[in-house]
């Protein structure tokens, strides 16, 4: 194997070119991988979410040797959807960077044109709505929902589109709304269980959790990394009942709900002592 000449360059564009030499001699129809010539967008759409969803929890761990891996392998992505784009004559790497970056100029004249920057966040981040609409109403998207992406996370794109409708004054008018609203649809969802057919029941609990995206938007919390959390959380205080049980030689199959739930407000406390300065 010949020696690769750009292996220790700490040039930016000389990595990025070697990146993408790379990606196009695996997809080279014939001396590449079998496996990447094979491959589409639609096979490699659910690596690219993983990959998203991997930097993101290096970040929640504070992990940076892994982040930094974790971003080559998204960016990996990037360079791996723009190369078949190249094959298949739509577009290459060069027209994606550059779209990115006529975005992100005309997104912010207050940097790159002639707009004060004498304005808070609060203020930029409404003027960078304005400028998305005007993007949207030249892609022929003039509907307030339209461009929110139907693949993203049932969570994320409940956010985004009580996000959009409130911008046009459809919203709760403060919190109390919300949560007398979560109580209706959870009653709702006590009596779907009795009366109601599986899909009915489904339907309910979906009321339920899009109105619990709401609460958390208007509570100014995002509900992606409130769940996280809770995630996190729940997987620390069963993996305290696994060492708890372990430690007598047994596991949860071998113990019972009441033990199991003595054990995990025991890990309540244990935190909470921890916690404590």
């Amino acid at each position: 194997m010949a020696k690769d000449p750009l292996i220790h360059s700490t040039d930016p564009t000389a990595q990025m070119d070697r990146l993408l030499a790379i990606m196009a001699a695996l997809r080279h129809p014939e001396t590449g991988c079998p496996w990447d010539i094979e491959q589409t967008f639609a096979t490699i759409a659910p690596y690219t979410i993983e990959e998203a969803y991997e930097v993101a929890d290096a970040i929640e761990r504070g992990d940076m040797d892994d982040l930094r891996g974790e971003l080559g392998d998204l960016l990996f992505q990037s360079v791996f959807h723009a190369q078949m784009a190249d094959d298949a004559g739509h577009f290459n790497f060069s027209d994606v960077a550059r779209t990115m970056s006529d975005k992100m100029v005309a997104r912010h004249p207050h940097v790159f044109g002639t707009e004060s920057r004498d304005k808070s966040a609060d203020q930029q981040t409404a003027d960078w709505e304005v400028i998305k609409a005007a993007e949207r109403a030249d892609k022929d998207q003039g509907r307030t929902l339209d461009g929110v992406a139907v693949g993203l996370p049932a969570l994320l794109r409940a956010l985004k589109l009580q996000k959009r409708a409130a911008r046009v004054g459809f919203d709760w008018p403060d919190v109390g709304h919300v949560i007398d609203k979560i109580a209706e649809e959870a009653a709702e969802v006590v009596e779907a269980r009795d009366t109601l057919t599986e899909d009915e029941v489904t339907e309910e609990v979906g009321d339920l959790l899009f109105v619990m995206a709401n609460l958390a938007r208007h509570l100014n919390v995002d509900p992606e990394v409130a769940l996280r959390q809770a995630n996190a959380k729940f997987q620390r205080r069963f993996e305290f009942i696994e060492d708890a049980l372990a430690r007598d030689g047994r596991t949860p199959s071998d113990s019972d709900l009441a033990e199991m739930d003595g054990l995990w407000d025991a890990a309540k406390v244990v935190e909470k002592s921890a916690q404590k300065p």
